[in-house]
């Protein structure tokens, strides 16, 4: 067995526990393997393993991976900030985007969408930290953003996502998890046909999936201690 085989299975572990502490259904949680910064040969072998679904939040490094596995059947989700001049290659090549934050980026993604490709499915990005170094809309104006971006064209709202700040103060992580929750709560309320909770990583996944993530993105523990990217 190969270590990422054995992380995969490890971090399947931990999610099927969480989900049991708390009474969900293992399956109503997906699992995001993060590669960014890891070659497309790891990718490779998390496929062979079953895994489907990657992450990359830069945009050349994703796409040239996207390139190398063209034909393998897998799904590729763009999980970092998102500048203008980059959108196009995100729209034209990944089937996910989680982190919309202001209206013009969903705008120019809805517009440079290829007709030929399904609709780009994407989350709206909440900063629930309040840190100013972190991407997201306030949440006073994450309802706004998402019922602009849901009118676009070409785009299919999913829901939320938000990355809290790092911290071992379980309570804090269960109050920022909890506000995305609520928001996303509001949101489906408010008419929005949302079904993805983007949030919880490798150290803090167990509270997520306490909060309600219904989807959860994880690298460190199926990788390993990622290797810097000089990529703006």
């Amino acid at each position: 067995m190969t270590t990422i085989s054995a992380n995969l299975q490890a971090v399947h572990a931990r999610i099927a526990a969480a989900c049991k502490a708390v009474g969900r259904a293992p399956q109503d949680v997906a699992l995001l393997a993060v590669s960014k910064t890891w070659p497309a040969a790891a990718v490779c072998e998390a496929a062979a393993c079953g895994q489907r679904a990657f992450g990359e939040n830069y945009v050349q490094e994703g796409v040239e991976k996207i390139a190398a596995l063209a034909g393998a059947d897998l799904e590729w989700h763009f999980i970092g900030p998102l500048q203008s001049n980059k959108t196009r290659q995100v729209a034209e090549r990944f089937d996910w985007v989680h982190t919309i934050d202001r209206l013009r980026i969903a705008e120019r993604l809805s517009a440079q969408r290829p007709e030929h490709l399904p609709p780009l499915q994407v989350c709206v990005q909440v900063n629930v930290s309040g840190e100013a170094s972190k991407s997201g809309v306030a949440p006073e104006a994450a309802a706004a953003l998402a019922h602009a971006v849901a009118d676009l064209p070409r785009l299919r709202l999913r829901g939320l996502m938000a990355v809290p700040e790092p911290t071992d103060d379980a309570d804090l992580l269960a109050k920022q998890f909890g506000q995305l929750r609520e928001l996303y709560q509001q949101l489906k309320a408010a008419g929005l046909p949302l079904d993805t909770l983007s949030m919880g990583m490798s150290h803090d996944l167990e509270s997520a999936i306490a909060a309600g993530a219904t989807l959860v993105r994880i690298g460190t523990a199926i990788f390993g201690v990622r290797q810097p990217s000089v990529e703006s």
